[in-house]
């Protein structure tokens, strides 16, 4: 013991001492006020949750850590791997924005895409996950379609509403092959039962020609290849009979635009005297096909003439044509629009390919061809300021010069890719000029991309020839809407097969973000009006079949690793993205 002032103090043990402290700590808490009681909650709330975040954050860290490294070991494992290895390894290790390229070398493992797009995507996704992502769209697309507008030809996706232009189902007959090349086997299914049980040809109907020939029967045709059922050549042949009077009937060689599906009553559109001159030269593909599968050469000799007429035609500049014709008359409407924008594009899409077709046994068209591109860089090509971007213009009339660049000239870059290399043997020169000048065309297209804030391109863009003025490209108020058009990611399907840079996959990957960012809704997925503003993009409430059936599906190939998958060796795709066989020549 010891003493302290008056009064005894004695020891007491650990345990008492805490029970006294208890107990004093009970009174001190009793004492105290309510706020002071929250605040001391508050404090003991937030130090357990810092705690814990730390705890987890470090946690996260060391797993981060370990990943890396793991990762760095397999990038040096893969530096012994040759080409063919390398160009999979550049596939999978993806960025969705990285920094721009410092070349833009062919086979270049630098990227340069569009920074606009920030999506909710894995950051890393490989060549698979991103093909797995388009059969999702496509699903998507699909089930909205079944749900809302079955039977009918267009979805509206918002109001769950649909529209009839010929009452075919287009939607049904143009996504046929998308869905049978995604291995999407019960969508397939339910299409194919539709064709078999509830679609027929008999409606007392008018039909555009050229559009009922592209995707009705360009759909039956490729099912029938692709599968080999009969189902598909009984419907083609059916298709292809009801529409041949607009060829037959006409005064002239030029065919009538539009048809009756029961009467075979075909005459000139109802809008005016005459047809575009993309609906009367892009239906050749497809009825020379109908004549190979089936001996029968009335299809074949129908729009053959049409070719010929053309090709003989008085009124061209440089290969360069028209873009109206008469069927009456079988002439050009003087001082028309030069372009290889709407109302023309397919023409010059069709010479490539219907050389390819016949193996390269018709030379007409090739010549045809050549000619085209030699008067398009002549009078249609265009430098814009400051930045030099390769765009394909009109002359307005005949005569004037325009910067105007439709939305649809983008397929250009792939035809001149295609036709490059098929020539890289024949005409080296000429190969390697078309590749460049397919090279900077492509880049222009996705520049109009990747210029907007949503990351999707106008239907129609202006580019810039005024020093003064710091951009390239103009969008006027009136041509902001996208359509869920195609011919851009057509063109990067095209570029990624027949150079094997990823750059081509990366600017596909954004316009796929894009489209499922801007346009993806309840119902499946809507055009829109205005690419310009991020808050009010002002949907449009209309999904067009060309979004399943070219669109996606050039999105799924673009994405796809197997180029035997649909190889360019051996099929050749329509305008609406149909594939048909490459033939060893014309005969019958």
């Amino acid at each position: 013991m010891y003493s302290t002032r008056d009064h005894t103090a004695i020891p007491l043990p650990d345990s008492a001492t805490s029970k006294s402290k208890s107990f004093s700590l009970s009174r001190t808490w009793k004492r105290a006020t309510r706020c002071q009681k929250n605040l001391i909650v508050l404090v003991l709330c937030l130090t357990v949750i810092s705690i814990f975040v730390y705890s987890s954050q470090i946690s996260k860290l060391e797993k981060e850590e370990a990943e890396g490294l793991d990762f760095v070991r397999k990038k040096k494992g893969d530096q012994h791997k040759g080409p063919s290895d390398e160009n999979v390894m550049v596939a999978v290790d993806l960025d969705i924005a990285p920094d721009p390229p410092q070349n833009n070398k062919v086979g270049s493992k630098e990227k340069n895409v569009d920074h606009n797009i920030r999506a909710n995507a894995p950051v890393q996704a490989s060549m698979s996950e991103r093909q797995e992502f388009v059969r999702g769209m496509m699903r998507h697309a699909w089930s909205g379609y079944k749900k809302y507008a079955w039977g009918h030809d267009h979805l509206h996706p918002i109001t769950h509403k649909f529209d009839n232009w010929f009452g075919l189902g287009l939607t049904i007959l143009d996504a046929l092959d998308t869905l049978y090349i995604m291995d999407l086997k019960e969508e397939y299914q339910e299409a194919r039962e539709f064709v078999a049980n509830k679609l027929t040809f008999d409606k007392d109907i008018d039909v555009n020609l050229f559009e009922c020939t592209i995707r009705v029967l360009g759909s039956m045709l490729s099912m029938y290849h692709l599968t080999n059922d009969k189902l598909y050549l009984d419907k083609a042949v059916d298709i292809g009979d009801r529409l041949l009077p607009a060829l037959t009937k006409s005064p002239s060689p030029v065919p009538y635009s539009d048809v009756n599906l029961r009467t075979g009553n075909a005459h000139a559109p109802k809008w005016g005297p005459d047809s575009s001159v993309s609906e009367v030269t892009t239906i050749q593909l497809e009825f020379r096909d109908l004549s190979f599968i089936t001996g029968d050469s009335k299809y074949k000799d129908a729009v053959d003439r049409v070719s010929k007429h053309v090709h003989d035609l008085a009124g061209k500049k440089d290969g360069l044509i028209p873009m109206w014709i008469n069927a009456r008359t079988g002439n050009f409407r003087p001082s028309a629009t030069l372009t290889v924008g709407a109302r023309a594009d397919s023409y010059y899409e069709y010479l490539i390919k219907l050389w390819v077709q016949t193996g390269g046994t018709e030379s007409v068209y090739l010549d045809d061809y050549l000619e085209a591109v030699r008067g398009i860089e002549k009078h249609l090509i265009g430098l814009s300021i400051p930045n030099h971007f390769t765009y394909v213009g009109e002359l307005l009339n005949g005569v004037n010069p325009s910067a105007k660049m439709d939305h649809l000239v983008c397929f250009l870059g792939g035809s001149l890719a295609l036709g490059s290399r098929l020539l890289e043997k024949k005409l080296p020169e000429v190969s390697k000029h078309h590749m460049d000048l397919g090279t900077a065309i492509t880049k222009t297209c996705h520049e109009m991309y990747a210029s907007t804030p949503t990351g999707l391109s106008p239907e129609i863009t202006y580019f810039n020839l005024n020093e003064a003025v710091k951009e390239d490209v103009i969008v006027k108020p009136l041509d902001r809407h996208n359509l869920l058009r195609p011919e851009t990611i057509e063109s990067y399907f095209y570029f990624w097969r027949l150079t094997n840079s990823s750059m081509y996959r990366d600017w596909g990957w954004n316009a796929a973000q894009a489209f499922e960012k801007y346009c993806k809704v309840e119902g499946g997925y809507t055009s829109i009006k205005n690419v310009m503003d991020l808050r009010n993009t002002k949907p449009m409430d209309k999904m067009e079949s060309f979004f399943l059936g070219e669109t996606l599906k050039y999105l799924y190939l673009l994405f796809s690793d197997d180029h035997k998958l649909l190889p360019l060796d051996k099929w050749v795709f329509n305008t609406e993205a149909h594939p048909l066989p490459i033939r060893s020549s014309s005969r019958i």
